[in-house]
């Protein structure tokens, strides 16, 4: 089955902007979205101009609803062809753009269950493959919860970790697991062939408590979790893992649920969909330091050929993890096979969100841009209630004015000033999470009740940062 001549998504299209292009890559392919307003269509072209070769995303997409070259302003309709060429006198742009040389790449595009899709692969086989959807979510019902990311290891790292359901106790504590909760996943492979394979955990997660759980790899880049929470909802847990080039993948996560009470179904639209990513990147960070780590250190020992001698995998709770590396072996193979992972990432690098998700996030970026707004003015506010709680007091001890009614307006001036304050310091943390992670995982705080517990002072990969380079141990 293998990685090419595959659809994979690209992006939410809530998060794509129709006025101008957008760059993606895809399996090394420097890609170019854009909206085709006259066919009402997404287009995938190569992100290069046949001319001189620069790149298309960094154009616009002119009055005739065309994708314009930034650089000489050659222009191209959604077919790939090469319309107008500003420098060639009509003799010269009729003979140009006639030419197959003039014309760009083109990769056949789909949409599907709120997603963009290209297809890496020659477009006339596009029809042959199907869209990599979940049917389940064809259902009515469902409230969906999304997000997405830029993460620093490879499509199959991802995959491997999302699919191993055995290290959420340990990996999310304190976020979306529990320690305490840690027990053998005896899960059945129910089929598995070139298509990925299905499985089944009849105890489920938390020792039982939630009920069974149903997974489904759809290869090569798509596998869900299917919960049914009796008395609660029906969850999904739904990951598109893109390859971008070796050791890089786009994250797409989605959420999906079906709750049994009216509720829920009020409550969850109402945190706005920054803060929710927000919480998302926490759970994230859980396990990307030490993820971009493994995958060098299994390339130390010989790569994905020589996995099963390079991890000790003795129990059934990594039945997952071997299937996936069955489908690997008999079927699918790497994404980029032979090529060596680009040097390791010190934990700044790690811990990045800006352009990992929020400069490409509509609701992030957006929350971004209003928050800075906000902030001169809330300290404007801050500013004029400590100017007047010190004002008023200067008057209230001036007049010799007792603790009585004369010190009200005080009072009231100072829960002002703090409340600015607080609203500041609320403020300023949600700017820096937007940019960055603070690398702290929640699973490494002390514990209450523990004397001695070390202080979570910094994360792992942040106290060997300063080290260059940064060693694969």
């Amino acid at each position: 089955m293998g990685w090419n001549n595959q659809w994979y998504a690209v992006a939410y299209l809530d998060d794509l902007d129709r006025t101008r292009p957008t760059p993606f890559t895809l399996l090394e392919q420097d890609l170019v979205l854009w909206w085709d307003a006259g066919a009402e269509q997404w287009r995938a072209f190569a992100d290069v101009c046949p001319h001189r070769l620069v790149p298309l995303s960094e154009g616009r997409l002119n009055g005739r609803g065309e994708l314009e070259c930034p650089y000489h302003g050659w222009s191209f309709d959604g077919s790939g062809h090469c319309t107008t060429i500003p420098q060639a006198d009509a003799a010269q742009a009729g003979t140009a753009c006639a030419s197959a040389r003039s014309s760009c790449g083109v990769f056949a595009t789909a949409t599907g269950q709120g997603l963009l899709f290209v297809f890496a692969g020659e477009a006339e086989l596009a029809e042959h493959r199907r869209l990599p959807l979940v049917p389940t979510l064809e259902e009515p019902g469902w409230l969906v919860q999304d997000t997405f990311r830029d993460l620093p290891m490879d499509a199959l790292t991802l995959l491997e970790n999302v699919l191993d359901v055995s290290h959420v106790p340990f990996t999310h504590h304190l976020t979306v697991g529990r320690r305490e909760n840690a027990a053998p996943v005896e899960a059945l492979i129910t089929s598995e062939g070139a298509e990925g394979f299905t499985a089944t955990w009849e105890e489920g997660p938390r020792r039982g408590k939630l009920g069974s759980q149903f997974t489904t790899f759809a290869a090569p880049g798509l596998m869900w979790h299917d919960l049914t929470a009796k008395g609660f909802a029906r969850i999904l847990t739904v990951v598109y893992a893109t390859p971008i080039r070796p050791g890089e993948c786009r994250l797409f996560a989605r959420f999906p649920f079906q709750f049994e009470s009216a509720l829920p179904k009020l409550l969850l639209p109402l945190r706005p969909r920054w803060l929710q990513h927000l919480a998302n990147h926490i759970v994230l960070e859980d396990d990307q330091v030490f993820l971009h780590g493994q995958e060098r250190r299994l390339q130390q020992r010989g790569g994905r050929s020589a996995f099963a001698q390079a991890c000790f995998l003795p129990t059934s709770s990594d039945v997952y993890v071997r299937a996936l590396h069955a489908w690997v072996e008999n079927h699918g193979g790497e994404p980029f096979p032979g090529r060596s992972l680009p040097p390791r990432l010190g934990g700044d690098a790690l811990m990045e969100r800006q352009q990992a998700h929020t400069s490409h996030c509509r609701a992030c970026s957006g929350a971004q841009r209003g928050l800075r707004r906000l902030r001169p003015w809330l300290q404007l506010f801050t500013g004029l209630a400590l100017v007047s709680t010190a004002a008023l007091a200067g008057a209230a001890l001036a007049g010799g004015v007792g603790l009585g009614a004369g010190w009200l307006p005080c009072m009231g001036a100072g829960l002002l000033s703090l409340a600015g304050w607080l609203g500041l310091a609320q403020l300023e943390g949600w700017l820096e999470g937007l940019s960055r992670g603070a690398g702290l995982p929640p699973r490494n705080a002390p514990e209450p009740g523990r004397p001695g517990a070390p202080a979570a002072s910094a994360a792992p990969s942040d106290r060997r940062s300063a080290r260059a380079p940064d060693p694969v141990r």
